[in-house]
């Protein structure tokens, strides 16, 4: 698979995270060969080694811009093969506790394209980059270390259905992109480093996922319509335009209550979210196939950054190293900010520094969606986990910030804009900013009656925020 006076680099998963590492290593090494259990190279629907591809995935706004930055002229490629597109701020009708969002363009380009139509048009752009090669329908069986263990040489690889013999891919880096089923943690144990350290949390989430086409068009415009769970419903919703003329609906709920995936059942599920559109727009519309489940159980993330030791020429990336939430469609976003990291760490004639590697991937691309993640999922009672003073104090402003953006549509489009990871959260805590947060949200605070009220210091507080 190459000459082996060449500098290589092998990409261990074809997928999203694989893909995007692979851009960017392409920059650096002769050869980079993508390594995946499933056909790859022209397909353009789901895949076996995908079960997320027959779902809503979500690409942030950064994810869309580091896209663009990596693959120039894609977005528009996307939307030339039919991709809607709108700002997710100022498109999107979002609700919050069943209250709908202000609406304001905030700059947030939404690619609203299915999984399939992202990765093949992602997967051709990085097949004719020079060097690429794709080494389609192989097992990966394991890493391949020095005799002393202190780095990693190559992969064992093998054809599927006993088209071969094992093989070992020789490297001079090796890139884990496997996925949450990554057996990297295994390996090392094997070769005598420590134990990665996890943290999970049990959320029990489940969502069902079916497309339609339209008989009337309950958007007026918009391009999604999303009800979000909360802790009184924690039941919601992404019902939106997506490629081939058709509807993306995945509908959701935590703690083991799940959607069901008999058409009726599925229909009196819709009814109880928080709002009727996405129920009464069903009414007037062909379901294209039948409703497909999905489980996720816990989020996990891997805390590489902790490890002292570890073996050179060997880095991991995407959900092989966090996996978020996906209600909050985090995950590919990451994984193209983790690929940012990479090549930052890709210097001439030199391997990256795997633990310099973790630490930069943990502070520029993990660390702020998953706190995102993590402070979210406490604010359901249910969901097992500390929630020590910051945790609170993280939800209590939280709620505040829902709370101010259904009534001012500059806290909301600030809003959408850190969860679209644009923005950092310091954002939302800039004087300016947190008046009005406050003054649209402290006379929310108990109920109308109460509010009457309130003590003399909280309204001295809504007063002095007043913008």
């Amino acid at each position: 698979m190459g000459d082996v006076s060449k500098t290589r680099a092998v990409v261990l998963g074809g997928s999203l995270a694989g893909l995007f590492a692979a851009r960017v290593l392409s920059d650096a090494y002769d050869e980079v060969v993508i390594v995946d259990r499933d056909e790859l190279i022209g397909v353009q629907g789901p895949r076996r080694g995908c079960p997320q591809s027959r779902h809503i995935n979500g690409l942030l706004a950064r994810g869309q811009q580091v896209m663009e930055e990596l693959y120039p002229g894609i977005t528009e490629g996307l939307f030339a093969d039919g991709v809607p597109t709108g700002d997710l701020a100022g498109d999107v009708r979002w609700y919050f506790n069943g209250k709908p969002l202000q609406r304001r363009h905030a700059g947030l380009v939404c690619v609203a394209a299915s999984r399939p139509k992202l990765e093949h048009h992602i997967r051709e752009r990085t097949r004719v980059l020079p060097g690429v090669v794709f080494a389609e329908r192989h097992d990966i069986l394991g890493l391949e270390f020095a005799p002393d263990g202190s780095r990693v040489t190559g992969a064992k690889v093998q054809p599927l259905d006993g088209e071969g013999e094992p093989q070992v891919l020789s490297a001079d880096l090796v890139v884990d992109a496997t996925g949450r089923g990554s057996r990297t943690p295994i390996w090392l144990e094997a070769q005598g480093y420590p134990r990665v350290e996890e943290e999970r949390t049990k959320i029990g989430l489940g969502y069902v996922t079916q497309h339609y086409r339209l008989k009337e068009d309950p958007y007026h415009g918009d391009l999604s319509i999303n009800p979000v769970a909360n802790k009184d419903l924690p039941r919601g919703a992404i019902f939106t335009k997506t490629d081939g003329d058709r509807v993306e609906l995945t509908t959701y709920g935590i703690l083991g209550d799940h959607p069901p995936t008999d058409q009726e059942g599925l229909y009196a599920w819709l009814k109880t979210l928080s709002v009727p559109d996405i129920y009464d727009a069903v009414q007037n519309a062909e379901p294209l196939d039948e409703p497909v489940a999905f489980r996720f159980p816990t989020t996990l993330r891997r805390r590489y950054e902790k490890m002292t030791r570890f073996p050179d020429g060997l880095l991991v990336t995407g959900d092989a190293v966090c996996c978020f939430n996906p209600v909050y469609a985090q995950g590919m976003t990451v994984a193209a900010l983790s690929a940012l990291v990479i090549r930052q760490h890709l210097h001439t004639g030199a391997l990256p520094d795997p633990l310099q590697y973790f630490d930069d991937l943990a502070k520029n691309a993990i660390n702020q969606p998953w706190e995102m993640t993590h402070t979210v999922d406490m604010g359901f009672p249910g969901v097992e986990g500390e929630r020590g003073p910051a945790v609170r104090a993280a939800g209590a402003f939280l709620g505040l910030v829902q709370q101010a953006a259904t009534k001012d549509p500059v806290v909301a489009g600030a809003y959408m804009r850190g969860a679209g990871l644009i923005d950092g959260p310091e954002e939302l805590m800039k004087p300016p900013m947190l008046a009005r947060i406050l003054w649209n949200a402290l006379p929310w605070v108990g109920t109308p009656a109460q509010s009457k009220h309130q003590p003399a210091q909280n309204r001295t507080l809504a007063r002095s925020a007043k913008p």
